[in-house]
């Protein structure tokens, strides 16, 4: 059980969205509290706009899982309390337990013992079982014996479920139908498992959906529901598009599912949130208890939507010692009617559907969502002050968008109305995606199950793509939605004869060189095209300390991305798809490593390079053999780059497409 005391300082141990919803909460609490944000050097735009007191930069991305690291800053700063969000170290007994030990500072959350027991899927399964609420088949032990996983196979038959043991993110999950797909689902899911092991269980997916139950527990037992939630529109496990509450007209069914998860947490005494996941199908009235979330989710907006209920700022009250009766949380029969707003959750994120879903490296250059009754936007992208600059290091959500209205209809029909007015420039998207979704019919039917968009997702996304025309055609002679209206002139004003010095300073080992600093000074003598920050066309009168003389030049600047401005690098050279001898980067993110050299024999389908996506390392293959004429030569240890960089030419080669695998 977690301890409990008044909160005088809080540390946000996250970033993006999250962090700046956590941040916002806590400043509309009284008494007030002060509060500590994360940043680093390439990802600070959540502390810009939520104003924390304080803003503590950290060394890199894998600070936010370095527990030493956050202790001593807890220690430093004399903070008593630590709200993970969600992701990173949420679910870590070991974290709650030794921030509490060794820093005298409460992790937001049920307590370190409620995570040990919940946060491991085999033990929240056990548990499940002994509450007498229906599991899948499954092995009883985790494992990383094949052998022992066919013979599970044999007896309960396919298809079954391959699941890393700590995984998350619907990261480590593997659907596997046949037995021709074992071996390498099995493999891959360990590879994304920090303790390298498995769990199998019999699957349930076809007409099954993703139920997940909100529940919220106090420091004196009592527990409550927050009714449901539908996440079946998954794609590889991870959720798309989420609703709340559930479109089904047999609520039996699902009060049962509530029900059953108010047992497990009343077992436990759960404190504060959890979510309870469980596998539904409504119309065979079956379903099966899936796993526990001990902590805030990324789809707790709809809940909040329906409910009326702020569930950060009830997660930092019951932390302080509140009770669910104090926060007019009273008790609520599952067999009620549920409230009957619906609320629906699209998750913006930059990816690319139509290339296996590979990063959306750039920068965001405008982003806008329109106003209106039941919208809502929770994003740390504020385009107005300054880019967004979307890397590898980080998960690539962007925004979550957010729409409420008073029936299934007019939800759907806001929702609609919503992405036809939305833009976003600078970085690909899932933006049609999102719009193929909510047009699709059995969207609005609610004639879903977790296998519903892997199996529609090409006819979805060309949905998309032709809803997107139609707007496009509708519009014009205005730009489309989701390609941007160029600022005018008058935003930032240029005029002729505006001027200015500069002066350059030469960095020799992380110091300036004054002595050698250069002067120059540039003045406009006329503006050509004026869409800055985009682009600035001029013509100017150069003058530099070498010459007094002024020298006319037309001046372009064009704003680039994070990736492209790699590419001026003399080694970072774009392939040739159609050119046989060129191996090319299929995807855009961070080179990790280039293993061969100029020279090298290499063979068909030989891992030539690796390249992380956020937290996944994958292999990039030669799909010939030849000899390597020329290599990438990385300038640093881990480089973004952008799709389409040559890898590798080869002195000879035989036409065939580049493949892309998970590391092992």
């Amino acid at each position: 059980m977690t301890p409990q005391r008044s909160i005088k300082r809080l540390l946000v141990a996250n970033r993006g969205e999250i962090a700046v919803r956590i941040l916002q909460a806590v400043r509309e609490l009284s008494p007030s509290i002060e509060t500590f944000a994360l940043y680093t050097s390439d990802d600070r735009s959540h502390c810009q706009i939520s104003h924390p007191h304080h803003a503590l930069e950290i060394p890199s991305a894998a600070a936010y899982l370095d527990i030493a690291l956050l202790i001593d800053l807890v220690k430093r700063h004399s903070i008593d309390a630590v709200h993970p969000g969600y992701g990173f170290l949420s679910e870590s007994a070991d974290f709650a337990q030794r921030m509490w030990q060794d820093a005298d500072a409460v992790v937001i959350g049920p307590g370190w013992e409620t995570l040990a027991r919940t946060g491991d899927k085999l033990q929240a399964k056990d548990l499940a079982e002994q509450c007498g609420v229906p599991v899948l088949r499954a092995l009883t032990n985790p494992t990383a014996d094949l052998n022992e996983i066919r013979a599970f196979v044999r007896d309960v038959g396919f298809p079954v479920m391959i699941k890393a043991v700590d995984g998350g993110g619907g990261r480590g999950i593997r659907l596997v139908r046949s037995d021709e797909e074992l071996d390498n689902a099995v493999d891959r899911a360990i590879g994304e498992s920090p303790s390298r092991t498995v769990f199998v269980e019999k699957a349930a997916v076809d007409g099954f959906r993703h139920v997940e139950v909100q529940v919220v527990g106090d420091a004196i037992g009592n527990v409550r529901h927050l009714w449901e939630r539908d996440c079946s529109i998954q794609r590889r496990f991870q959720k798309v598009v989420e609703c709340a509450p559930i479109l089904s007209k047999k609520r039996d069914v699902i009060s049962w599912v509530i029900d059953a998860a108010l047992i497990i947490a009343k077992t436990i005494r759960y404190q504060s949130l959890g979510t309870f996941e469980f596998l539904v199908n409504d119309q065979r009235s079956e379903f099966y208890f899936l796993e526990i979330n001990p902590r805030l989710q990324v789809e707790h907006t709809i809940t909040e939507n329906i409910t009326g209920v702020d569930l950060v700022q009830t997660q930092l009250l019951i932390a302080q010692g509140h009770s669910l009766s104090q926060l007019g949380l009273d008790y609520v029969d599952p067999k009620d009617p549920p409230p009957r707003s619906f609320s629906i959750q699209l998750r913006l994120c930059a990816e690319d559907p139509n290339n296996n879903f590979s990063l959306g490296i750039g920068k965001v250059t405008d982003f806008f969502v329109p106003s209106g009754h039941g919208i809502r936007v929770d994003t740390h992208m504020d385009t107005g002050s300054s880019p967004l600059i979307v890397g590898s290091n980080f998960d690539n959500l962007l925004a979550k968008i957010t729409i409420t209205a008073s029936s299934w209809e007019a939800t759907v029909g806001k929702v609609q109305r919503v992405l036809a007015d939305t833009r976003i420039t600078g970085v690909t998207t899932n933006f049609n995606l999102l719009r193929g979704i909510v047009a699709h019919d059995d969207f609005m039917a609610g004639a879903i199950d977790t296998q519903w968009l892997e199996s529609n997702l090409g006819q979805t996304i060309k949905l998309g793509e032709t809803v997107s025309a139609s707007l496009r055609k509708e519009r014009s002679p205005f730009p489309p939605a989701g390609q941007g209206i160029p600022m005018p002139s008058s935003n930032l004003l240029f005029r002729k004869g505006d001027a200015w010095s500069i002066i350059l300073e030469p960095i020799q080992n992380g110091s300036s060189q004054e002595e050698q600093q250069s002067r120059h000074h540039l003045q406009l003598s006329r503006v050509l095209r004026n869409e800055f920050p985009s682009s600035f066309t001029a013509e100017i009168e150069y003058t530099s300390s070498a010459s007094q003389a002024a020298v006319l030049y037309r001046m372009q600047l064009e704003s680039t991305s994070t990736s492209a401005s790699a590419l001026v690098s003399s080694s970072h050279r774009r392939g040739d798809p159609r050119n046989p001898a060129h191996i090319v980067l299929p995807l855009s993110g961070k080179l990790i490593e280039i293993l061969v050299s100029e020279g090298d024999h290499i063979a068909n389908g030989q891992v030539i390079a690796f390249v992380k996506q956020m937290k996944m390392e994958l292999e990039v293959r030669s799909p010939r053999a030849g000899t390597v004429k020329w290599a990438f030569e990385m300038e640093e240890d881990e480089e973004d780059v952008a799709e389409g960089v040559l890898l590798a030419e080869l002195e000879e080669a035989e036409l065939g497409p580049v493949d892309i695998r998970g590391k092992l």
